[in-house]
């Protein structure tokens, strides 16, 4: 065991050579999608580029949509699109996340109580329904 660890996919490691060679653009292309803000690379001390695999992603989606015959503002609002799906996705996911906790605490609850109060038996409803708890007073 060496010791080493990989990168992840937002570490900024590569140079621009190796993100113009792993993306299959000139590096004069990145500096462009730069200064047209499509790519936003890591900074080094120095003021040097360093890209991540992210970009390195990101740049070679920009290049198929641009051969495609996508204009830079088309590119620009798709990779915002994208960007908004994969915020929903994260969203939703922690949005039913939350909701199995809630039944699972309410499984809980029921469970818990004496026979007399106990909750009457929910289930599960569908996808795009509610769930309504009614609680008893004293």
């Amino acid at each position: 065991m060496s010791g080493f660890e990989a990168p992840g996919p937002e570490a900024a490691v590569y140079v621009i050579s190796v993100a113009a060679e792993l993306s299959g653009l000139h590096p004069q292309t990145l500096r462009a999608y730069e200064r047209m803000g499509l790519i936003s690379p890591g900074r080094t001390v120095g003021g040097g580029r360093r890209y991540s695999h992210r970009d390195i992603e990101r740049l070679r989606s920009i290049a198929e949509l641009t051969a495609s015959g996508v204009g830079v503002e088309g590119v620009r609002r798709l990779l915002d699109l994208e960007n908004r799906i994969a915020a929903l996705h994260a969203r939703n996911s922690e949005l039913v996340a939350e909701l199995e906790a809630t039944r699972e605490a309410l499984r809980q609850a029921m469970v818990s109580r004496p026979a007399p109060d106990r909750l009457p038996a929910v289930r599960a409803p569908e996808i795009g329904q509610s769930v309504v708890v009614w609680r008893r007073r004293h």
